[in-house]
């Protein structure tokens, strides 16, 4: 199943707020990406129903085997890219703005490359 550029970035924040909380809720969701909840809750929805997240009882959201292969996929790209940028000298606030905005459109091929390079010059 393939997913959106939104879909992505929610499952990332949702990775991201799992490393920092030990429950995620739709409304911590909202609150880190200043979206409105009715938004968040929509997203949510769409996200549960083609399997990326489960969400329990109580609303707490978990991503599934496959929503958590994507968000760590782009995490990850977020991350190379944004210390790619850093290193070519670009401030940190912008260089993960644009990491942000270059993370979700990137091939496999060239992210690979631009992951190499990061890597041999550490």
């Amino acid at each position: 199943m393939a997913i959106h550029e939104s879909g992505e970035m929610y499952l990332e924040t949702i990775l991201i707020l799992s490393n920092r909380m030990d429950k995620v809720r739709s409304i911590d969701v909202a609150h880190e990406m200043d979206f409105s909840k009715p938004s968040v809750s929509r997203a949510m929805s769409i996200l549960k129903n083609n399997n990326f997240i489960t969400i329990d009882d109580n609303g707490y959201i978990t991503l599934t085997k496959e929503g958590s292969a994507i968000a760590n996929k782009i995490y990850e790209r977020h991350d190379v890219l944004t210390k790619a940028l850093q290193f070519l000298g670009v401030d940190a606030e912008i260089a993960a703005e644009d990491a942000c905005k270059i993370e979700h459109d990137i091939s496999d091929a060239s992210f690979a490359a631009i992951k190499k390079y990061v890597k041999n010059t550490k």
